[in-house]
């Protein structure tokens, strides 16, 4: 039997969020893993794996699941991870963890906020391109959309995995959004995308809204998308905006807000990402 915290990540104002399961990682097949996220209602499962000290603080090993099979990052599971990993640490003074995926190792951070606790991460360097032609005609079609209705330049961004990013005229006309998960997948598919991340133009203080569509990895919706709002916040960072709370899931009746920054140092733009998250409650599976 294992414990298992589920976390409701990237929360707005206390509330809504993406419901993330949280667990120690154990003998499990992966299989047994991709069976977390629908036994407990969540889109994904974070598996746990404590390896020590590294630069004096905790380290862990994280792995990601959905019901479709392991990926290899996601942002809210890895703010849902660290308030699992402050909560257990206790006190009031902030966390520092470091975490490692299949691919890189970053730090975390975690600090009490009320009841709840906000988590943030580097989510690594952002690759960025523009693109147009055939791959943008697919997407924009698999989203009901014609290209008239897209709000400036498409580019696919990757910090790990690449993905759209489509920016749309309004927030009504993304609140309006009716894709066909059908065409939208095979669409993916044909240009090895994670799925489309379609957004709002940022307004002059940040804000904007986005809605994450990722059929092809299991996840016709996400209530709330950190690793691609990292990658807005690097592309937006290029046209001057360097902070971003970037609204999602009110279309799935979760109202979520993930946070960026992004500041530029010798190597390029580094980002930070996170939001505010809360363990709604443990089970025992």
């Amino acid at each position: 039997m294992s414990e298992v915290a589920v976390v409701v990540a990237c929360q707005r104002n206390g509330a809504g969020g993406s419901p993330t399961a949280v667990l120690d990682d154990a003998p499990f097949t992966d299989e047994e893993r991709c069976r977390i996220p629908t036994a407990l209602g969540t889109s994904h499962a974070v598996f746990l794996r404590a390896t020590g000290i590294e630069h004096r603080q905790p380290a862990y090993t994280l792995r990601f699941f959905t019901a479709q099979g392991e990926l290899p990052a996601c942002g809210h599971g890895t703010v849902a991870a660290l308030a699992v990993l402050a909560e257990r640490e206790g006190g009031d003074h902030d966390y520092r963890a470091a975490l490692r995926t299949a691919h890189r190792s970053f730090d975390g951070r975690a600090s009490r906020n009320g009841d709840g606790l906000t988590a943030s991460f580097d989510p690594g360097p952002v690759s960025l391109h523009s693109t147009g032609g055939p791959e943008l005609r697919a997407v924009v079609g698999g989203l009901g959309l014609t290209e008239d209705a897209v709000a400036g330049d498409a580019c696919v961004a990757s910090n790990g995995r690449p993905r759209l990013l489509l920016p749309i005229l309004s927030r009504a006309a993304l609140a309006g959004l009716t894709p066909d998960l059908t065409l939208l997948r095979a669409a993916c598919d044909r240009y090895g995308l994670l799925g489309c991340y379609a957004y709002s133009p940022p307004d002059r203080h940040g804000r904007a809204a986005a809605r994450m569509f990722a059929p092809s990895i299991g996840v016709p919706e996400d209530i709330a998308n950190a690793n691609s709002t990292a990658c807005l916040a690097a592309h937006a960072a290029g046209f001057g905006t360097h902070r971003l709370a970037v609204d999602m899931g009110d279309h799935l009746g979760s109202p979520s807000t993930i946070t960026a920054t992004a500041h530029r140092d010798r190597t390029g733009h580094r980002i930070r990402v996170g939001g505010q998250a809360a363990i709604v409650r443990t089970v025992m599976r």
